[in-house]
């Protein structure tokens, strides 16, 4: 049950000025709570105005989408759930031709995005390293005007408790609820001394560039690892570029599996490669650690501050920061806990091609506070000659994603073969390379949670500068 805050408690004027609404949507949304803190403030500027001019809050507008499978004819493609995730190496491509026809579509560095369609105020920062990349048009840009306000701080308060409460409020629609331009264009941007913005916009910067270098490094991992392994030609697999397999023969059926997919040709080609280098299959390295999923479990709701755990699903395992549920860890297995350096991969859903099914995540740093789904297979490594992190720069690969994608089985929610998988052969490479690749993928990660802490902190400062001035 959410309850209003004590120390801002919803007063007589509230109701008036919602005619005399009595649900408690309107009070208990912490919209209106903070529209009348930052009302106290000596200063504050419609968002409007420290934006570009003309049209320096909008949307792509509806377009065709042509997608491209050749990086080279397309542009990676944010739709509004991909602006949350961590790595963007799985964008899909959008045609050039698209682009040129509706430039809109890009997107540049220093913007906030804000998801404006279905799930409304989803926030994101535009990093360096996707400068020019497309974005949906359910995703609302909001561009600063840079002689008014920098853009670090402009993010900062848009996903604050200030901002967010705010802009969803705004949302209209029964069925699919949506925000435009023109519902935020007013939103009460507060002003500070320059100090106190520029230090929460050098915040937010800082970790939009160790984000950045957290996707450089686990990208060079993996690119290290397949150059180690002599594996040059599976570097860059361009598996859509490959001939379907309508029609083949198969060898070696039997009584684990009689699916066709299975057998897949295309992916044979691939499996025989790796197995034609030194290499140990998976579940040899996880035969001393874990290969399998987690246990189910009954969620027992609990509340964030007394002792609760954030509990990750499939979906948001992915984001840059969970939004999972809380739940009461101890009337749960001790297993909905990751060790430091497990790879958890979604294992269970339907096989569409922008679907998580197969794709791989680590847990180590400030992840390993988080509780997990019985969704994940978790592979942790019984051989320290093996650490995870190695393990993970494989398995994140396009070359391990749709190995796997051809281990899946059932008919409604799919899961991976448990038989099959244990078969999956992961590279040998030398012992120096091994440990080279895993610290390369421990150093992304340490960035990616430094990254997390500049953030809260700047999150921090902003909310101390607002109560500060409205006292």
């Amino acid at each position: 049950m959410k309850l209003v805050n004590t120390d801002n408690p919803v007063r007589a004027g509230w109701l008036l000025e919602q005619s005399a609404r009595l649900d408690a949507a309107p009070y208990l949304s912490g919209a209106y709570e903070a529209r009348k803190l930052l009302e106290r403030l000596p200063r504050t500027e419609p968002l409007k105005d420290v934006t570009r001019r003309g049209n320096g809050i909008f949307h792509a507008g509806r377009v065709s989408r042509r997608w491209v499978n050749n990086p080279e004819h397309g542009v990676p493609f944010f739709s509004s759930t991909d602006i949350l995730e961590a790595d963007f190496s799985f964008l899909p491509y959008i045609a050039r031709s698209v682009v040129k026809e509706n430039p809109r579509l890009t997107i540049e560095q220093g913007w906030t995005l804000i998801t404006r369609s279905g799930t409304i105020g989803r926030i994101s920062y535009v990093r360096p390293d996707v400068d020019g990349y497309a974005c949906s048009e359910h995703v609302l840009r909001v561009a600063p005007r840079s002689d008014k306000i920098l853009s670090g701080y402009l993010n900062a308060f848009l996903q604050s408790r200030y901002g967010i409460p705010i802009i969803v409020s705004q949302a209209s629609g029964s069925i699919v609820q949506h925000i435009e331009p023109s519902h935020i264009a007013d939103l009460p941007v507060p002003r500070f001394e320059v100090e106190i913005e520029e230090r929460i916009h050098d915040l937010i910067q800082s970790a939009a560039s160790l984000r950045a270098g957290f996707q450089a490094g686990v990208r060079a991992a993996t690119a290290d690892l397949f150059k180690s392994a002599g594996l040059t030609d599976l570097a860059d697999l361009r598996w859509h570029e490959k001939p379907r397999a309508l029609g083949f023969p198969a060898e070696g059926v039997n009584s684990n599996s009689i699916r066709a997919s299975n057998y897949d040709a295309r992916i044979k080609e691939v499996m025989s490669i790796l197995q034609s280098i030194p290499h140990r299959t998976l579940g040899d390295i996880c035969k001393a650690g874990k290969l399998g999923s987690g246990s189910r479990f009954k969620r027992i709701e609990a509340d964030a501050e007394s002792g609760a755990a954030l509990l990750v699903g499939q979906k948001d395992g992915f984001w840059m920061r969970p939004e999972g549920r809380w739940i009461n860890p101890a009337r749960a297995p001790r297993e909905i806990f990751a060790q430091d350096e497990s790879v958890m991969i979604a294992s269970q859903g339907l096989p569409g091609e922008s679907a998580l099914i197969c794709r791989a995540a680590f847990v180590t740093g400030s992840w390993t506070k988080y509780a997990y789904t019985q969704h994940f297979l978790r592979v942790v490594s019984g051989q320290p000659a093996f650490p995870g992190a190695y393990l993970f720069a494989f398995l994140r690969s396009e070359v391990a994603f749709r190995c796997l994608r051809s281990m899946l089985v059932g008919t409604g929610p799919q899961d991976i073969h448990p038989v099959l998988r244990a078969e999956l052969p992961v590279p040998l490479c030398t012992p120096a390379d091994r440990e080279r690749i895993a610290n390369t993928v421990r150093s992304a990660y340490r960035d990616r949670d430094e990254a997390d802490r500049l953030e809260d902190e700047a999150l921090r400062l902003l909310d101390e500068a607002v109560r500060d001035a409205a006292r």
